[in-house]
């Protein structure tokens, strides 16, 4: 695995326990429950275009 996909999918998981704990509090903040959200949806895309390039490559 090399070190940007690791980097992503470490950040990517701290998205992820940042929106788990916003959503768990008494009164959640939408805004930021949106950013969450898309934060982790534009680092999931980017490890999708890694993971198809990195085929590409060795196929």
């Amino acid at each position: 695995m090399s070190s940007a996909i690791f980097s992503l999918l470490l950040k990517h998981q701290k998205l992820d326990e940042a929106l788990r704990l916003e959503r768990q509090r008494r009164l959640p903040d939408s805004v930021r429950v949106q950013r969450l959200k898309k934060l982790k949806l534009a680092i999931k895309d980017r490890l999708h275009r890694l993971s198809i390039g990195r085929r590409a490559r060795f196929a």
